[in-house]
């Protein structure tokens, strides 16, 4: 779970990196939740500069290569001017219910961020 926006902490950063690095590790990330100021790793309005690193790009990329469902909290969302009609590519919006399943299903539940 990712509770913080993709430039303003280092939350998204880490998340990100542990997907991977469990991904090369061998173990599978079914869904990565992004709640509260989480939702912000969603929009595809963000246009970081050149130099900078693309967060969200970043995000759509482990979708496309690995299938993790990238499901962003639809309150939360809201909340920030995040619809269907401004998500990145890879994800999803819905509700709190694909949380407590990912929670019952997995193994561990890793969370990012306060």
């Amino acid at each position: 779970m990712v509770n913080e926006g993709p430039y303003q902490h280092q939350s998204s950063d880490s998340a990100y990196l542990f997907c991977r690095a469990a991904i090369a590790a061998g173990h599978q990330i079914e869904r990565v939740f992004f709640y509260h100021d989480g939702v912000n790793n969603a929009t595809k309005l963000t246009e970081p500069p050149q130099d900078d690193r693309n967060v969200v790009a970043r995000w759509s990329r482990l979708a496309e290569e690995h299938g993790v469902d990238l499901v962003v909290c639809v309150a939360a969302a809201l909340r920030r001017g995040i619809v269907e009609s401004n998500l990145a590519q890879g994800f999803r919006i819905s509700g709190l219910g694909q949380l407590v399943e990912s929670a019952i299903q997995s193994d561990r539940l890793v969370v990012f961020g306060d």
